[in-house]
């Protein structure tokens, strides 16, 4: 790999441990506040809904100009929401301004793949990126959970830091310095040479170029396949963030610092699988991995009987590893049918709008179930009902795609 591959690799690992990192704050700020339980999974909602509310537009912000200060400004925005928590605004408004940010950086950290890198090297490219995001997330996860411990917490109050009267704020302004990090690798990677896109004034024009690159991209045969499935994971992958806290606490005994590392365990396992998936699994054969979705689903289910920590570690790995294993190559190929289709910032805004659409859907479902007191058992069982049913069906529309249009005919074409 090229060596300002690497330089993306460490301005997106340092943005996304303060993203998780600050998850886990925010949560025990709400805690803190007495706020309401179903509050905790509206936080993922707050930060996602920028995604879909801008998608229209993110994408060509993100191809208007070169990709390094698209992620530049975006994570300026989310120094700026780091500091609206800091000065004590309501999590929830805090963390949707962080929310903005990834909007925009998004298009222009997975964009910045299809125009630096060859067809070839984007399955292991993809590898490195979502090993290292999961890297981040387990980072992350584990920051977060240790800065709210009361033992930190007190300690951090008691240090003196600028701006800082408590311990959570402490957390917050060392999370901040996490952001201006990578803002600091943001402007060290490299122009990637392709030509960028005036971005047009006219908010109806942007709607009806996002809207056209959207049913472009669910009508593409191979499209529609990977789309549809990395649109389920991230779905799935939000929603399963809060499962896994409430089941710890639940049927293991956890508190929430102790329940936000188990999340760093699913996280391991689906760093394994995506690191498989880069070695095993070409762009050709990318579409044979949507059965391991349908085995995730299944496997989830089996958390209801765990009371084991042992077990439940184990459990989480084998998750996080069928996770990655399955969505490192449907993301490479979606990236790859984006890139020829309309260009990298507008597939990649495309992307996000399914997925955090994906994500408030799931995510607002969830708090939903909880405010009709379902157990999360009951949950659980359902959220692995609905993933394996859902990746069977996407299962078979692509068996459909390739008895009747021969959709594997357009990637040979094109991945070579």
């Amino acid at each position: 790999m090229p060596g300002g591959f690497y330089i993306i690799m460490a301005a997106q690992f340092l943005s996304a441990l303060a993203d998780n990192a600050l998850l886990i704050i925010a949560i025990a700020l709400l805690r803190d506040m007495a706020a309401p339980e179903q509050y905790e999974p509206l936080l993922k909602l707050f930060f996602t809904v920028s995604y879909v509310a801008l998608a229209a537009f993110v994408g060509a912000f993100a191809d208007s100009m070169p990709k390094w200060r698209v992620m530049l400004i975006s994570n300026t925005v989310k120094i700026g929401g780091c500091l609206m928590l800091l000065l004590g605004s309501h999590p929830l408004f805090g963390y949707a301004v962080i929310g903005l940010g990834a909007a925009a950086y998004s298009p222009a950290k997975y964009g910045i793949l299809t125009e630096y890198l060859p067809a070839r090297q984007l399955v292991v490219a993809n590898g490195w990126i979502e090993g290292l995001t999961v890297g981040a997330i387990i980072s992350g996860t584990v920051l977060g959970g240790a800065l709210i411990h009361p033992d930190v917490i007190t300690w951090l109050a008691a240090c003196g830091l600028p701006l800082v009267s408590n311990g959570f704020e402490g957390a917050i302004a060392l999370v901040g310095t996490v952001y201006i990090a990578a803002a600091a690798f943001n402007a060290y990677i490299p122009d990637t040479g392709v030509d960028h896109k005036p971005l047009k004034n006219n908010p109806i024009y942007l709607f009806h170029d996002f809207n056209h690159c959207l049913k472009l991209l669910w009508r593409d045969r191979l499209g529609q396949i990977s789309l549809a499935v990395t649109t389920l994971f991230w779905g799935a992958g939000a929603t399963l963030q809060f499962i896994v806290i409430k089941w710890a606490e639940h049927n293991l005994g956890f508190g929430l610092s102790q329940a936000s590392m188990l999340q760093g365990v699913v996280a391991i396992g689906t760093a394994l699988g995506a690191i498989a998936a880069a070695k095993l699994v070409s762009l050709r054969r990318s579409v044979d991995v949507i059965p391991i979705g349908i085995a995730m689903g299944l496997v989830v289910m089996i958390m209801v009987l765990v009371t084991n920590t042992t077990v439940a570690m184990v459990l989480m790995v084998i998750i996080g590893a069928l996770a990655g294993f399955f969505v490192v190559p449907m993301n490479a190929l979606l990236q790859h049918r984006g890139h020829i289709l309309m260009g990298a910032g507008h597939s990649i805004a495309v992307q996000n709008f399914n997925e955090n659409l994906s994500i408030l859907v799931m995510t607002g479902t969830y708090a939903l179930l909880l405010i009709a007191g379902l157990s999360i058992n009951a949950v659980i069982v359902l959220f692995g009902l609905f993933v394996a049913a859902t990746m069977l069906f996407i299962k078979r529309c692509h068996e459909y795609n390739r008895r009747v249009h021969n959709s594997i005919a357009l990637l040979e074409e094109h991945a070579g």
